[in-house]
């Protein structure tokens, strides 16, 4: 005991790389070139709006607000909606129960900003509500909702659309963009969208949390650029590995299945919560936590956690839709973490977080809950390495609730260190609070060709910004003259 206290005592404090959102007020918002967007997200536990503004002139995202409501409090469908879906938890939705939700959280959050619609460049749409559905082009029907709750609430289309030239551009962005040198052609932060059908149902929000965990980096002293694997902790699990090719990297790996699902199933054995639709955001720590009954029942409960390179002849793993065949076709290896088939041995981490709780408390859950979400980390990156999709000059990104929350960073490096893939493995990992958001930030500068090349986003790590290889390239291609 006394030698490990020693131990514990004498050990360096890793430097951890956390991007916490940075905020920035009305004032300096009014005063220098500040590109707005709104992020709309419609996910299994929460329906978010976050607004972003971009310093044009230093590449730095900052949050200006943020409304959040759970997923669970949308509206049942009225007599004669169609219900094309329903969240991860059964919550049925239709387009019009979508769209209502949608249009309150975005104004809302422009209240909170003291902004108007009128105040926003450009506004994304994304959703993680991909499980309750039949397959990939599903989630089409959602995304259309999440339109029609940004027209309720008052934005109008072209806010939506990229721009066809720097003209259509408002003052003074034009001289920020591109459109002149360069077209919009479907990467974003210097990756290819992988060509054919959709791999994964959630394929833009792998995208979008890649990108947001890139403009989130420049916060730290971590260079999260190619190659990458970026990993999201969301109710469903997102992300993307990507190689180093240039002008535009490939993905070479998407990851799909559950994530914050698995510590919310824990989470719903405490019996202080909806033993349906509860969450952990809604517990609250109650005392001392007992470390060692914590560790025991994470090994318990990854008995029951399957990853995995995602079998042949499946069309969901982990409750996500997915195209085993059309990721084959791409060049793309499909990661799942699931928990039993398609999530139905989710009961058994109830009765275990149950079984906890009755020994110790919800401290100890909670804890819990930091040992099992680190190890589904450890585990995933562990399987990429030996599927050789990362390497030692990857990256590795970390965003979502179930990701990023109390002890899960140290935990994390202390666990990856045990890989042997870096030699300082705090240089090469990142974790970044509302990395969808701020991918959704990236997202609508990529469509309007808004760049900041003494900031890059694209490239590689510790490579110059892309944007001469990015001409060379489209002229050849015959897209530019």
């Amino acid at each position: 005991m006394v030698l490990e206290f020693l131990k514990n005592l004498f050990k360096k404090k890793k430097n951890i790389a956390y991007a916490k959102s940075q905020s920035v007020d009305l004032i300096e918002l009014k005063r220098n070139p500040y590109y707005i967007v709104a992020s709309v997200e419609l996910g299994n536990t929460t329906t978010k709006s976050i607004i972003t503004a971009t310093n044009m002139d230093t590449g730095k995202t900052y949050i200006v607000s943020k409304y959040v409501r759970m997923t669970r409090d949308v509206r049942k469908p009225k007599k004669g909606e169609k219900i094309f879906g329903k969240t991860l938890w059964g919550v049925e939705l239709s387009r019009e129960a979508v769209a209502e939700m949608v249009r309150d959280v975005l104004l809302e959050s422009l209240k909170k900003a003291n902004l108007t619609i009128d105040d926003l460049h450009f506004v994304v749409r994304s959703t993680g509500v991909t499980a309750g559905f039949a397959s990939p082009e599903e989630v089409g029907e959602v995304i259309i909702a999440l339109a029609q709750g940004c027209m309720l609430a008052g934005v109008p289309p072209q806010k939506m659309t990229p721009a066809m030239t720097k003209d259509q551009l408002p003052k003074p962005f034009d001289k920020y963009s591109f459109l002149d040198k360069i077209i919009f052609d479907g990467a974003v932060t210097g990756v290819l969208p992988p060509t054919g059908k959709e791999v994964v149902a959630n394929e833009m929000e792998g995208e979008l949390v890649t990108a947001g965990v890139k403009v989130g980096s420049k916060w730290t002293h971590v260079d999260f650029r190619n190659p990458c694997m970026s990993i999201d902790f969301g109710t469903t699990l997102a992300g993307r590995i990507t190689n180093d090719e240039l002008p535009y990297a490939k993905v070479i790996g998407n990851l799909c299945g559950l994530a914050g699902a698995i510590a919310d199933a824990i989470a719903r054995g405490s019996g202080k919560i909806d033993e349906k639709t509860g969450a952990v955001l809604d517990l609250k720590p109650d005392g001392k936590a007992n470390e060692e009954l914590a560790k025991e029942y994470a090994e318990k409960i990854h008995k029951y956690i399957d990853i995995r390179k995602v079998p042949e002849g499946v069309n969901r793993f982990g409750t996500v839709p997915v195209d085993v065949e059309a990721a084959k076709k791409a060049g793309t290896t499909l990661i799942g973490c699931d928990v039993g088939e398609n999530g139905d041995k989710l009961y058994k981490l109830t009765e275990l977080g149950k079984e906890l709780v009755e020994k110790s408390n919800i401290s100890t859950l909670l804890s819990c809950l930091d040992y099992v979400m680190s190890d589904v980390v450890y585990r995933l990156v562990e399987l990429a390495y030996k599927k050789g999709l990362i390497s030692d000059r990857t990256a590795v990104g970390v965003t979502g609730r179930a990701g990023i929350t109390g002890k899960k960073p140290e935990l994390i490096l202390e666990k990856l260190e045990k890989l042997n893939i870096w030699d300082k493995v705090e240089e090469n990992v990142v974790f970044v609070e509302d990395g969808l958001a701020l991918g959704a930030s990236v997202m609508a500068r990529c469509m309007n060709c808004l760049g900041t090349p003494k900031v890059p986003i694209g490239g590689n790590r510790g490579g110059p910004c892309i944007l001469g290889l990015r001409m060379k390239w489209q002229k050849e291609r015959g897209m530019i003259k």
